[in-house]
């Protein structure tokens, strides 16, 4: 997706976090398909369950979701992981599991190359 895609996408955002984590996305090759997932419409949010995030992932992961945490399952890896947001359960699970939690305007801020990161942006499919 082209940056003057998302500029469009942009200015009809009204969350002031949401816009500042796209500009700073924007801003580099790396971070650009995150900046483009975050700035959809509201009826395509990710949104990721704990158990779902723990079977996509491996020990020394930096996760990224762009998207919401939710917190149905549990993750026992040893993993960091940084989301558009958390659910306030999915945070003190987190905790209790000593995790480490970011927004993704701190890990962009953090790391701004995108370096040793994993884009986690579906579901599991259960039936």
């Amino acid at each position: 997706m082209k940056k003057t895609q998302i500029e469009k996408k942009l200015k009809r955002k009204t969350n002031s976090e949401l816009v500042e984590t796209v500009i700073k996305s924007k801003k580099n090759e790396n971070w650009l398909k995150i900046s483009h997932l975050v700035s959809g419409s509201v009826r395509k949010k990710i949104s990721l369950n704990l158990r779902d995030i723990n079977e996509q992932s491996k020990d020394g992961d930096k996760v990224v979701v762009p998207g919401k945490v939710l917190s149905d399952g549990k993750v026992e890896k040893k993993i960091s992981i940084s989301a558009l947001s958390f659910s306030e359960r999915a945070r003190e699970k987190l905790k209790e599991s000593k995790i480490p939690t970011s927004t993704l305007l701190e890990e962009i801020k953090k790391n701004p190359k995108a370096e040793k990161i994993k884009l986690l942006d579906k579901r599991i499919k259960r039936y």
